[in-house]
Order: C-alpha cells, then structure tokens, then sequence
C-alpha cells in the first residue's frame, strides 16, 4: 500500500532509486544536490548495497559505469560544474551502450556562479554535453511527486534502451519540501545478457567505445542514432488550460511549475492563456509542439535562462505561429505575478483579444 511522506525533493530522488532496485551509488558532495548522497550513504550500506564519495566527480562517473557493466542498477548525482565533470564518462557509457542514472540538480552559473535555481544546463543536458555523435535520455521533474516517479522511470529506461538517462532538476526542486506517495516499484527486472558477469561457460563478451576496424565506427554510430530515433516513443509532457487557448506558454520544470499559477492569473483576466509542459527534454515533445502552434495564436517560451529550450521550441513549431521569448537568468526565483507580467506584454505586443 503507497504512504504519503513530507519530505524534500533531493530525498524523493534518493528513495525512487531505492525502489527502482538502485543498490551502487557514486558521487561527490556539490550543492544543492548534497541530500541525495546523504540520504544514500545512511540507506543504501544496510541494505546491502554500496555507497562510495568517489576522489571527484571523474571518478564517480568511471566506478558507475564499472559497475553498471556488470548489470547493476547505479547512479551518480551531483549539481552544473560536477556534471560538467562527468561528461567525457557519460561520452562513454553512451557510446558503450551502458545503462546508468545520472541526476542533475542544476545551479547557476557558468563557471562557479551561485546555488540558486537555474536552467542553463538545457543544451549541456539534451545535446550529449561531452564528445561525439549522442544522445542521453532527459527527463525533467517539476514537484518532488515527479522526483520520485521519474527517478524509477530513468532506470527503466536506461535498461530497455541500454543508454544513459539524466534527471533535470535545480535547486529549488531537489530543496522543496512536499507530500509524496511512496509507489511500490511492480515491475520485474529483465535478463541482460549483454552484461559482463565472467566468462565462466560461455564465450567472453566485450563492452567497448573504441572501434577501429574500416567502416566499423560509422555503422556503431547509425545504430546508436536509429536507437535514439526510436526514444520518440517516450515522448511525455503537460498541458494545463490549454484547450482554449489563444497564447500557450512553453516551460519546463520549476517555471513549468510557477507558470501554473501565472496562468490561473491571467485566466481570471480574462485572457485565453495555457501551459504546455515538456517532461522528456530528449526526446523533446516535438509533435505536441507542433499542434499546438497551429492551434494557438502565439507561442511563449519561458526559461531560468537567456534561452536555450526556445530554439526546440521553434524549430517544432516551424513557422506554424509566431514563437516569443521571455528569460530570466538566475540569481532568484520569478515570481508568478512577475511571468504573468511578462505574458501580458507578449500579449498586448500580438494584439490578442
């Protein structure tokens, strides 16, 4: 039976990755996302699992991958300059096809910049972020409930598509504190037969990045980019008043979630405005995207950024309908008043009625 707990979102994380059947867990201590290992170094060791603070942020990527190769479920969290770190190892696991859990609480920047808030990791997080031709699956909560349920989401994932999958949050996600339902994780782990468990009466099998044969590393590149092709299929985002709506405003995670009073607000104006949601940043909501622009009047992208998912919101909309743009770079948390501000002028701009 579920139970309902008062806890932060960092800790909702943690716990998903439990249920989901997480036993290894490496990482470095970064703010804002420090709960997450606190929580798993209390937990994970009297379960028989392991806990490990790697030497940096290097190295817990390279132990994850050691010992998702072997078929474990394992994930590594850390907050924008610690992922930052991670890259060239996630570079790997995707072009080894092994799975893993990866969990950004983002913070400002770039470079050191501050704990806040911050959404400036979008291209970092949809576009590979380190080298070569890949895609990681992105999945980005806006309430601690998400934190949990797209926690055990992420390791389905990564195991059915054998591809490394972030969670995107910030700070002010992993620091809420709020109910959540504790879900029973139902469903049955799956043979890997890929995986590297000892030669012992079978033939050896190998897990690899480098490929040097002629020809060889193009058709490892085709297969990985017809696997990300078929990610299209998980494909998941929010609506909210959107049936009606002349002005449709676009935004993720913690906007997403503050966005939704913005919109009761200019609702009781009398103004036509919904909100859509992307949850999968990769793949990125394109379809839903599209109709939508042909439906509305105007698109406005909305970001704790200078921009970054406004291009993908434009290129889906492909001239469908006007896209606007309003960012906001951290430093603080906007406000509902102060986005249904910047709507209104977006508004009144189009000539909307």
């Amino acid at each position: 039976m579920a139970r309902r707990v008062m806890i932060k979102g960092n800790e909702a994380i943690a716990m998903g990755a439990i249920e989901a059947g997480c036993r290894y867990y490496f990482g470095y201590p970064i703010t804002p996302q420090t709960d997450i290992p606190e929580y798993l170094a209390a937990v994970l060791p009297k379960m028989g699992g392991t806990f490990l603070q790697a030497e940096s942020e290097v190295a817990a990527i390279n132990m994850l991958m050691g010992a998702a190769a072997t078929g474990a479920r394992a994930m590594t969290s850390s907050s924008s300059p610690g992922i930052s770190l991670k890259q060239e190892g996630i570079s790997y696991l995707a072009g080894s096809q092994i799975p893993g859990v990866i969990v950004n609480m983002s913070r400002s920047g770039p470079g050191l910049g501050g704990i806040h808030p911050s959404q400036g990791d979008y291209f970092q997080s949809t576009r590979g972020g380190g080298h070569g031709d890949y895609r990681t699956l992105v999945l980005a909560p806006s309430t601690a409930q998400e934190n949990y349920d797209l926690t055990m989401l992420a390791f389905d994932l990564a195991d059915k598509y054998r591809n490394p999958v972030m969670v995107l949050g910030d700070a002010l996600i992993g620091q809420i504190k709020e109910p959540v339902e504790l879900k029973a994780y139902r469903k049955k782990p799956k043979a890997k037969p890929w995986a590297l468990t000892g030669a012992e009466g079978r033939h050896g099998q190998i897990l690899k990045s480098l490929f040097l044969a002629d020809g060889e590393l193009t058709d490892h590149n085709w297969l990985l980019d017809k696997k990300y092709k078929s990610m299209e299929k998980e494909v998941r985002y929010e609506t909210y008043r959107a049936e009606d709506a002349k002005m449709m405003l676009v935004a993720f995670g913690s906007v997403g979630r503050i966005l939704r009073t913005s919109v009761d607000i200019l609702r009781d104006k009398g103004k036509a405005v919904g909100l859509m949601r992307p949850i999968t940043l990769f793949p990125f909501p394109t379809k839903a995207v599209r109709q939508t622009a042909e439906a509305a009047q105007v698109l406005l992208a909305m970001e704790m950024s200078t921009g970054q998912m406004v291009e993908d919101v434009r290129l889906a909309a492909d001239c469908a309908c006007p896209v606007d743009f309003y960012g906001r770079p951290p430093g603080s948390i906007p406000t509902p008043d102060e986005l249904a501000k910047e709507a209104m002028k977006v508004w009144r701009k189009r000539g909307l009625k």
